[in-house]
């Protein structure tokens, strides 16, 4: 059937969603990569740490022996420059695994429609809905899945180093602190490991859940592609106007033109000519009820017609409407034109008339 939701989304649908932010991706890839990323980073801040709290330990006991006040602004300098120094490289890397990791999802769209408020959000049989649908169990089977897995990590990581803890250990202090720090990195990384691959199949469930809900029935793609191309209807009504507001204008030039050159009844075409522009100008032409509807408006405004069989046939197919008389047509139209201005100065110009052979001649 038409109305089922068979069909994959178009581009349109597709960039619609984004602006949406209906886009797959989950929260858990940059959470667990920042975990992976920071138990490389941490070492290493830790060893740069030890070094400069060492130093600045120092700086300080030969500061509390001779204090100047000079001598204790610079070591102020020293110790907030050391920890921007130490927080910077870790805060920064956390923040380009999670831009990376987002990138990577789709994308960095911005969601403009969820700026804006709806109300839908409010709908409390919504929420129900989600919080008791497929979408409420996804939820509440990652959580119990993260919380099993942190729980494995720490039970794991916790039996290798129970050993160290009882009263059998003969290690000192500083070698229990660094198999320790070094197994809650370990734990780190294989806790950040599993989350990755609980990570993967969240994006895999949602982006299911979202492709599903973006896909369109035929109907929808066909009114999609109707509202793209316009209504045909629409257009056609749009272009019928346009051609009526065209013809309305072609209309009102016939009260100003010169004269109107018929054939006789079919073909009418009328003539304006200005010195100052050149040669004479076709400002309306048509044939049938177009050229009957040019007839009356020339008779209506007293504006001469010349019937002329094959110079009004010949000017509706060569010129256009505002369009100048070819060359070719120069002898023929200069006749007509001589012979309406002696008609003028004769006072006789309105009505149908026939160009005189001699005049032709002439």
């Amino acid at each position: 059937m038409s109305g089922e939701k068979t069909e994959k989304p178009t581009a349109k649908k597709l960039r619609e969603a984004r602006k949406e932010g209906r886009v797959a991706r989950t929260n858990d890839l940059s959470t667990w990569l920042g975990v992976l990323a920071a138990s490389f980073v941490i070492p290493l801040t830790a060893s740069r740490a030890t070094d400069k709290i060492r130093q600045l330990s120092i700086d300080s006991l030969a500061e509390i022996s001779d204090p100047q006040p000079a001598d204790a602004a610079r070591l102020l300098r020293t110790g907030l420059g050391d920890i921007a120094s130490l927080v910077g490289p870790l805060s920064l890397s956390i923040i380009a695994v999670a831009v990376m990791s987002t990138a990577s999802q789709g994308g960095l769209p911005i969601a403009t429609k969820k700026l804006k408020p709806d109300f839908k959000h409010l709908n409390p049989i919504g929420g129900l809905k989600r919080m008791f649908g497929p979408q409420g169990a996804w939820e509440a089977t990652k959580s119990l899945l993260k919380v099993t897995i942190l729980a494995l990590v720490v039970w794991h990581a916790a039996q290798g180093i129970k050993p160290l803890l009882g009263h059998g250990n003969v290690l000192p202090l500083s070698g229990v602190l660094r198999i320790v720090a070094s197994t809650a990195l370990t734990a780190m990384r294989e806790a950040a490991l599993a989350g990755l691959v609980l990570a993967g199949a969240d994006f895999a469930i949602v982006k299911k859940r979202i492709d599903k809900g973006l896909r369109m029935s035929k109907q929808d793609i066909k009114d999609e592609h109707k509202q793209a191309d316009g209504d045909p209807q629409m257009k056609g009504k749009i272009k019928q106007r346009q051609m009526e507001m065209s013809r309305n204008r072609m209309m009102a030039e016939v009260q100003s033109a010169d004269v109107v050159i018929v054939n006789p009844t079919h073909v009418a075409v009328a003539l304006r000519y200005d010195p100052a522009k050149g040669a004479p100008r076709v400002v309306a032409k048509g044939k049938g009820v177009v050229a009957a509807k040019i007839r009356a408006l020339a008779e209506e405004h007293r504006v001469p017609m010349v019937q002329d069989v094959p110079l009004a046939r010949a000017l509706h197919k060569a010129v256009d409407i505002g369009g100048e008389v070819p060359p070719e047509l120069y002898n023929a139209v200069a006749r007509v034109l001589a012979f309406i201005m002696s008609l003028k100065a004769r006072g006789s110009a309105a009505g149908v008339h026939r160009v005189p052979v001699v005049a032709a001649r002439r």
